[in-house]
């Protein structure tokens, strides 16, 4: 392993990954200190003998520390504004006080593509109960009773669903009996779920939450069979477009989607969507449970995929292709591929020598931070510190760490679902060619995390902080910021530019070939533009202005 720090350059002011980490530390009472060194790790890969490499250990998926500025978000921004938020036909309505309810606005530039105006589209709706201080008091079970059964008089649609914010888990409310009683008064399919915002560590524990109840709840109910090369993709929300990208592709290469959980996702692909005969998994984090138990139930095997960069994306098509073994298919993917590639080389010859040797840091949900690694890598850039809001270890340090993995009280109060094959629908072919792939050295489940990819020694930080931001950019100086609008407009007034990656500010689609190459573009305007250079943050002091710049630091390995 290089023993290089990704901070290296031929500077005057001596800056290695492991003085700014105990940089970022020091600032902490004792304390915390001993709980946050465990959560911000330099990334150093060691070899044995034999060459495998074994990875830091780092400490993820516990609880924020009270009193630092977080960037998470809670069970039910998870559960409300991440899964099912994405989903067209579903009236999703927020059980609690309006004040709680600000995911009942769509909020991360989800986007549908709804056939005609004549097909259900809730998404530009916002529902909650608005529960006041005698429903609190009293109880709000007859409030949401007659709030579902008033939605169901005005929208008419195939199911509802039901979100419960924290006073509605601290007065008791079983939204999931009067969900019952309801589903059988009106007709149609009416489910709730238990994300209250103090359920877990972070929006993940309301990702779990909301993937069970669909599982449990809808997935099964469609029984249609679907072309040959058919596949759900898992973990792609289609923020600013992207899923219209990848569907498109996939349309070209004559590969049956079946579902997207969740975007541009309605009521029917999810009941169908045992059907397909390979789960592809964007992002891990979100939603590698569904697959393990749609692998369970009903046979079909899954693999992880990578649509965010064009490398990447031409390494999902072909893993895709492989898998379905058929010559025909492999023709179209090769071919889909051949047609992409000309205007991806043209415009990394574009903007690759503007943006070569320009350093990025990422801190974002999910896997998105992994992918979008890729993107700048494609660019000539380096990723030197990322990170994750919400990751459990495995995120990072790869599946091969899943048995090392304490379950904890927070984990056990998340429901874990019981899953046995189904007599009636589990599909013993698919099971048995995933059993020959695999004989022939195809690799199902595989992901090696994040820090595999990273460049050697990069600081790794689980659940970073305001302050540990702030102390990054303010001595480092990254070309650019990845992260959410919580920090976009702190970051922007310290003089670098800060690209949200759970929204794109406006841009995208990032997806795909198309994709990257909006991405190239984009990326060159932030980092090329001048105007950062002239920036003076209106908090900075004399002992700021001292501060090493980027062009004087000297970064040691």
């Amino acid at each position: 392993m290089s023993e290089h720090s990704p901070f290296d350059d031929d500077s005057e002011v001596a800056v290695t990954s492991e003085s700014l980490r105990d940089d970022l530390l020091d600032a902490y009472p004792k304390k915390t200190r001993r709980k946050r060194e465990k959560q911000v790790v330099v990334n150093h890969k060691q070899a044995d003998e034999s060459g495998l490499v074994s990875l830091p250990v780092i400490g993820a998926n516990t609880r924020t520390i009270p009193g630092v500025i977080t960037q998470r978000g809670c069970s039910y921004a998870g559960c409300k504004g991440v899964i099912l938020g994405p989903t067209r036909d579903i009236v999703n309505i927020t059980h609690g006080p309006i004040g709680c309810g600000f995911y009942s606005w769509l909020t991360r530039r989800n986007q549908t593509l709804a056939p005609t105006d004549e097909h259900d589209n809730f998404m530009p709706y916002c529902f909650s109960t608005d529960m006041q201080d005698e429903n609190i008091i009293f109880g709000g079970e007859k409030k949401l009773a007659k709030a579902i059964e008033e939605a169901y008089e005005l929208f008419k649609p195939k199911a509802i669903a039901v979100f419960s914010t924290c006073p509605v888990g601290l007065i008791g409310d079983d939204v999931h009996q009067v969900a019952a009683e309801m589903k059988e008064k009106l007709g149609i399919n009416v489910f709730g779920f238990s994300c209250e915002g103090y359920k877990g560590v972070s929006q993940s524990a309301g990702h779990h939450i909301a993937n069970n109840q669909i599982f449990k709840h809808v997935v099964g109910e469609d029984d249609t069979k679907r072309g040959k090369w058919s596949i759900n993709l898992l973990g792609e929300y289609n923020i600013g477009g992207d899923a219209f990208l990848i569907e498109d592709l996939l349309q070209r290469c004559g590969i049956d989607l079946v579902a997207t959980f969740s975007g541009n996702s309605t009521y029917d692909q999810f009941a169908n969507s045992h059907m397909a005969q390979l789960n592809c998994v964007m992002c891990h984090r979100s939603i590698n449970y569904v697959a393990d138990m749609m692998e369970k139930k009903y046979g079909p095997p899954w693999i992880k995929v990578n649509f965010i960069g064009a490398k990447a994306t031409a390494k999902s098509l072909r893993k895709i292709a492989e898998y379905f073994d058929d010559q025909e298919l492999t023709e179209k993917v090769e071919a889909v591929i051949s047609e992409e590639y000309p205007a991806v080389f043209e415009a990394q010859k574009t903007y690759k020598p503007r943006c070569e040797g320009k350093r990025a840091m990422l801190f974002v949900g999910g896997s998105r931070a992994h992918h979008y690694q890729e993107l700048f890598a494609e660019l000539g850039m380096k990723t030197i510190a990322a990170g994750y809001e919400f990751a459990h270890r495995d995120d990072y340090e790869g599946r091969d760490v899943l048995p090392d993995i304490k379950v904890d009280a927070d984990s056990r109060n998340i429901e874990e679902l019981h899953v046995d094959a189904d007599p009636d629908h589990y599909r013993g072919d698919d099971r048995a060619k995933a059993i020959e792939r695999e004989r022939a050295g195809y690799k199902f489940k595989e992901y090696d995390g994040l820090m595999a990819d990273m460049p050697e020694r990069a600081l790794v930080i689980d659940d970073i902080n305001h302050h540990e931001s702030e102390e990054l950019i303010r001595r480092m100086k990254p070309d650019i910021f990845c992260a959410g609008i919580k920090e976009k407009y702190a970051v922007q007034k310290m003089g670098v530019p800060c690209k949200q990656l759970h929204s794109y500010d406006y841009g995208g689609p990032y997806a795909g070939f198309q994709g990257a190459i909006n991405f190239y573009k984009e990326i060159d305007r932030m980092v090329n533009a001048k105007v950062w250079s002239m920036i003076q943050p209106p908090w900075s002091d004399q002992a700021d202005q001292n501060a090493p710049s980027s062009s004087s630091i000297r970064r040691e390995g």
